[in-house]
């Protein structure tokens, strides 16, 4: 512990975002920078405490509680405050192998979990770590880590998103060979893909890293998809490679099958933000946008919350949208923690992400609307959707003890949109690949593979990431993806000294 007194010298300060005004105009990253002092006082703020819940990485009450790739926390903000950066980005490294993606993108369950956090704000961690490792970017401490013995062992990777990644370069360290298969035209997956650019730089953050793992030894293949392209049959990876680890994802998105879906400016939110993103990075962020997936003048309506959500208000926002609104069926969370949801569990409190700062900055007002239920869709005569009809409602208790939603009498209205984006969450992995390999899944439609083991019901293939969890965190993928590398090794090798 570095300084002993640093909780109570220095007051939590988070590295600012740019202005919102100003970064809705461009698809530069929002995060403004601090200096390495300002992020030294903040590391000054762990207390190094004797039962640090912030690196736990536990499940409570099915939440993340502290950090689920078990970063080193206290010891990497003790060595940031004594200034000595390169040691801090090797403890990083030690559990982490994108810690620029997770310094980024994380939620930071490991802030949710702080001690200190119990009685005073808690200690900047997400910030701590993406500044440690942009400085190990710049300073050059970044260097191919080519094994210096292969095994001989091929292994097939399906899916570069972060648990496909982390998988890759964890069985490449092992001195496997490591193929990874992509079906879209880029590397990266859900971090390509998904997030949106101002969240997660493409080029100067994810290409970067790709380019390294590549020099490393890792080799990638795009347009290929496992399960729908019959020359990449489950019998031809199984005949090329010694062992296949499947991070396909849960790409299957929540769909809302009611009255007039079938409209046309209806679209599902993973392929709104997929398609800006290819034509932003296709036209080199030019300012145009892309021709059936544009906002541009449009009424927006976004149906659901969460991160996905939130990237359908920035992107709408960006490609100059006339108004953003964003439906929740849930009620508002509570400013404060409830009695229900103690410390050290992450607190489901009310917040304001980056999204709807920006939207309330251009409107007035944040655009979520609480407890509002979508009953049907409006669309005019040539078939595109002009508007939704709604209804507040409240969550009441049935016969069976189940809470289900109840309409509020004369709260139903209509809202005017031309373009609609659903956020509602995703279902699992697509039947494809899950039937192509002849898979048994859980009653979620997951891929069925326990956690820590990994393997499916077919010989030398393994399971990780959002295909065998569900829907979750990148960190989360990233802590499946480097199991599945470390169980891969043993049943290639008989042992492993993978973590």
């Amino acid at each position: 512990m570095g300084k002993a007194t640093g909780f109570l010298d220095t007051e939590r300060e988070t590295i600012p975002n740019r202005p919102p005004l100003e970064r809705i105009m461009d698809w530069k990253e929002i995060h403004a920078h601090r200096s390495d002092e300002k992020v030294m006082e903040q590391g000054s703020r762990c207390m190094d405490c004797g039962t640090p819940y912030c690196h736990t990485g536990l499940l409570i009450s099915g939440m993340a509680s502290g950090c689920p790739v078990n970063n080193l926390i206290p010891e990497f903000n003790d060595l940031v405050y004594r200034n000595r950066w390169q040691e801090a980005l090797e403890r990083l490294r030690k559990t982490n192998n994108f810690p620029e993606f997770t310094g980024r993108v994380c939620p930071a369950p490991c802030e949710g979990s702080c001690v200190l956090g119990y009685i005073e704000p808690p200690v900047t961690i997400k910030d701590v770590e993406c500044s440690i490792v942009d400085r190990g970017w710049e300073e050059g401490w970044f260097t191919p880590q080519i094994p210096a013995k292969r095994t001989g062992k091929k292994v097939a990777v399906v899916g570069s998103g972060p648990a496909g990644l982390a998988c890759a370069d964890q069985l490449n360290l092992a001195g496997h060979q490591v193929t990874v298969f992509e079906r879209a035209d880029r590397i990266g997956g859900l971090l390509m893909y998904g997030i949106p650019n101002m969240k997660l730089d493409k080029k100067e953050v994810v290409d970067r890293r790709v380019n390294l793992m590549r020099e490393e030894g890792v080799e990638f293949v795009t347009g290929v998809d496992i399960g729908k392209d019959s020359e990449w049959s489950r019998e031809r990876l199984a005949k090329d490679y010694d062992a296949t680890v499947l991070c396909c994802g849960a790409t299957k998105g929540r769909d809302l099958p009611i009255d007039n879906r079938d409209a046309n400016g209806i679209h599902m939110a993973m392929d709104f933000l997929t398609a800006n993103t290819s034509h932003q990075l296709d036209h080199d962020f030019d300012g145009t946008n892309p021709e059936e997936f544009n906002a541009t003048g449009k009424d927006v309506i976004v149906i659901g919350g969460g991160d996905t959500g939130t990237d359908c208000v920035g992107t709408s926002l960006r490609q100059k949208c006339k108004s953003v609104i964003q439906l929740e069926i849930m009620p508002m969370p509570p400013m404060e923690r409830a009695p229900d949801n103690p410390w050290p569990e992450w607190p489901k409190v009310y917040t304001l992400d980056y999204g709807q700062v920006e939207a309330q900055a251009l409107q007035g007002e944040e655009p979520r609307k609480y407890l509002v239920m979508t009953k049907r869709f409006i669309k005019d005569q040539d078939g595109n959707v002009s508007g939704i009809e709604v209804v507040d409602i409240t969550w009441q208790k049935d016969e069976a003890g189940r809470f289900s939603p109840v309409e509020t009498e004369g709260t139903l209205r209509t809202l005017p949109s031309q373009l609609v984006l659903l956020a509602m969450g995703f279902l699992g992995p697509e039947k494809e690949v899950v039937e192509g390999f002849g898979l048994e899944t859980d009653a979620q439609s997951n891929v069925k593979a326990e956690h820590e083991h990994y393997t499916t019901n077919v010989e030398g293939v393994f399971a990780a990431g959002d295909m065998r969890r569900g829907q979750s965190l990148v960190v989360w993928a990233i802590n499946e993806g480097r199991g599945a590398a470390r169980e891969c090794d043993r049943y290639l090798m008989g042992s492993t000294q993978l973590p």
